[in-house]
């Protein structure tokens, strides 16, 4: 009977959990097809297969799940730029190998940046959220790039910068790919099956564009 009872807790566990993914995978598909404004409630509880009373249950609100999904998609975009180094690379191969990870990053999220411009960038409470959700980060990751910055610049194999331009040139360069990528597809007729090259050339294109401004 007890195991009867414990096998029962880990069922319904394992639904709840399963139900509570469905509905983020639900809103995370909507709010990046159509944004935050125009996505309901009843609609990410249709498309994820349940009723509004579950999602309800589990996020109270709209704003609440919008707020889960970003900290996620943010906390995994300011990663790219923390990850450990590796064994005797270079400054250059370190740079290349992070412009490339957060590109493949957007490749795999390519409406998250016009849903930022769009439905984050006038929000004060959702740029709050965003600098509670990373915390001491930014200083940090600023901090230690100026110190390798420095470093390269006194051995004369970079220009001087400061890691905050470089950081804002990696950044626009990239989001803008994939702001822009369907009005240039478009005029360009790009194929849908070839927007993969398109996108693989683009990112060579950035990160030799960076690497070649950094050059003294």
């Amino acid at each position: 009977m007890i195991n009867f009872i414990l096998m029962s807790k880990k069922m319904n566990k394992k639904k709840d959990e399963t139900t509570e993914q469905r509905i983020l995978d639900a809103a995370e598909r909507l709010f990046l097809e159509k944004g935050f404004a125009m996505t309901s409630t009843t609609e990410i509880a249709r498309e994820a297969g349940c009723n509004h009373a579950l999602l309800h249950y589990y996020f109270r609100t709209k704003e609440r799940l919008f707020e889960q999904i970003f900290e996620k998609k943010i906390i995994l975009f300011a990663g790219v730029f923390h990850g450990p180094d590796l064994p005797g690379e270079s400054f250059e191969d370190k740079l290349r190998r992070k412009i490339s990870a957060h590109f493949d990053i957007l490749i795999q999220n390519p409406k998250l940046p016009m849903l930022i411009l769009t439905d984050m960038t006038n929000s004060k409470e959702r740029i709050a959220l965003a600098k509670e959700a990373l915390g001491h980060f930014p200083e940090m990751l600023l901090s230690n790039l100026d110190k390798e910055l420095k470093i390269e610049i006194e051995k004369g194999s970079i220009r001087p910068i400061t890691a905050q331009d470089l950081l804002m040139n990696i950044l626009s360069l990239n989001i803008f790919a994939f702001v822009s990528m369907p009005l240039f597809t478009m005029i360009l007729e790009v194929r849908e099956e070839d927007k993969k090259v398109f996108l693989e050339h683009r990112k060579e294109v950035i990160i030799n564009t960076i690497i070649n401004s950094l050059k003294p």
